[in-house]
């Protein structure tokens, strides 16, 4: 796992990992969207330990990803939802689900399909550019460097730019 000192890292994948990257998250946040809500759900369901899934929903919600909201006094138990924030991390599992029944394949076919809630339709993976509408494939896409990124870290490869300087493609080696 990544340690929490970014001091010589301007990396947004790296900063996210810090939040999702830890085992067991993704699936805590994949099985919210699924409709379970509630710690023993989560314990039922993974399979996690009670100490590991705390420390990840305390995790989450500090970092606003999910909310937390007493259902019940005594015991105090809570509901757990997603915030805006948390919602938005809805296509990156559905990329990942889409990955993995692509390159690991159930025999009898995916475990889930994603379908439109209103008219049952099933859900896509797809990029369009913001400019001009086209729809992009990874071949199409091109990293270049931001105002985040400074120029101090120019001269350093992270992924985001050539040792050149050239802004790197997103493209997967051949």
């Amino acid at each position: 796992m990544l340690g929490r000192d970014y001091s010589d890292q301007i990396c947004s994948i790296s900063r996210s990992l810090e939040v999702v990257g830890e085992r067991w998250t993704l699936l805590i946040l994949r099985d919210v969207l699924l409709g379970r809500h509630r710690f023993d759900e989560f314990v039922e369901s993974l399979g996690v330990t009670r100490t590991v899934l705390t420390q990840r929903l305390r995790l989450l919600v500090d970092e606003g990803v999910l909310e937390r909201r007493p259902y019940q006094q005594r015991p105090e138990r809570f509901d757990y939802d997603l915030t805006d924030k948390g919602r938005a991390l809805t296509p990156v599992i559905a990329h990942l689900l889409w990955w993995g029944d692509h390159y690991y394949p159930e025999p009898a076919g995916p475990p889930r399909l994603l379908q439109h809630r209103d008219c049952g339709g099933p859900v896509e993976p797809r990029f369009f550019c913001g400019q001009c509408q086209a729809e992009l494939t990874a071949g199409d896409i091109v990293a270049q460097p931001g105002p985040g990124l400074s120029a101090h870290s120019l001269t350093r490869d992270h992924g985001t730019t050539s040792r050149s300087g050239a802004a790197g493609s997103l493209t997967p080696p051949v």
